[in-house]
């Protein structure tokens, strides 16, 4: 359920990472923490339980768009993988605009991992909603153990709904970021859509955003022959330039030459201009006439 503060603008998306015990939904959030610019996280909150811990922290992202004028803040919670925690897991889980399922991609947890998804879908039930009906992504995570069964098989085991799936080795980081953006991309579009009025951009924190390639070089500049240097030829004005700049004051020159230049004087200017840029030919000179009033 999103939260609306109008005093800041903002508006807060819940996003909660699920799956069966140490499968790394931990490890996700904590390297996303890590990775996060200081000034634009919350504090990050943790209730131990004697095999697992559910994680909590919020977060602006900088490149995220904006819903009726308002930016999103994220929240993103873990919860207990152990089934004697489920009462927990329910009560992380009202509320969720979206969910990160997290699997473990090993052979021997995969009874886990569908028990898991499937204790997902009663909780969401019992809370009237349906997993279908909400944005999810799957995980499939330490995909670098020996015995990771083949993506096929875990989307055909696990992945109900079709939705979209994320390779990934938390421990090292791999991943995590592209998880957390199809996951906040999903979130945001169904806002959109559901409050409307909002551009939603490509979802990605700040941190996690990879920099911009460097912009290429200006070229060299175009070399052309040389040309002769411009030349003013004056016609019917007196050769008084000279003595009109080195007059003291503006006032000064423009009585100057209300008294010396006749009305209706030509000032026959040549100019060299590039014709290159406009037919790949070299530079040719024109002449311009200034009438001086």
């Amino acid at each position: 359920m999103v939260l609306f503060n109008a005093a800041t603008k903002e508006l807060t998306a819940k996003i909660v990472y699920y799956g069966p015990g140490l499968c790394g939904k931990t490890t996700n959030l904590q390297h996303i923490y890590d990775t996060m610019p200081q000034d634009g996280r919350g504090k990050m909150l943790s209730l131990a339980t004697q095999t697992d811990r559910t994680l909590f922290f919020d977060f602006l992202p900088i490149e995220l768009g904006t819903i009726r004028g308002m930016k999103t803040r994220i929240q993103l919670y873990t919860v207990p993988g152990q089934v004697f925690y489920d009462a927990t897991r329910k009560l992380v889980l009202r509320g969720a605009d979206a969910v990160v399922f997290v699997a473990d991609s090993q052979a021997p947890a995969l009874e886990s991992n569908k028990e898991s998804f499937q204790n997902l879908i009663d909780n969401l039930k019992d809370q009237g909603a349906e997993l279908a009906k909400t944005p999810h992504v799957i995980q499939w995570n330490k995909r670098d153990t020996p015995n990771a069964l083949p993506v096929a098989t875990l989307n055909q085991e696990i992945n109900r709904f079709g939705v979209p799936t994320f390779e990934a080795c938390a421990m090292k980081g791999e991943g995590v970021k592209e998880t957390l953006s199809g996951v906040a991309k999903l979130v945001l579009k169904s806002l959109a859509d559901k409050y409307g009025g909002g551009v939603v951009e490509t979802p990605m924190p700040a941190a996690l955003t990879p920099k911009a390639p460097p912009l290429p070089a200006a070229p060299p500049p175009i070399a052309h022959p040389a040309t002769k240097p411009l030349e003013v030829e004056e016609l019917g004005v007196p050769d008084m330039l000279e003595e009109i700049e080195e007059l003291p004051s503006e006032g000064a020159r423009k009585t100057y030459q209300t008294q010396h230049l006749p009305h209706n004087s030509v000032v026959e200017v040549p100019v060299v201009l590039d014709r290159s840029l406009f037919s790949g030919e070299g530079p040719v000179e024109i002449k311009l006439k200034l009438y001086l009033k």
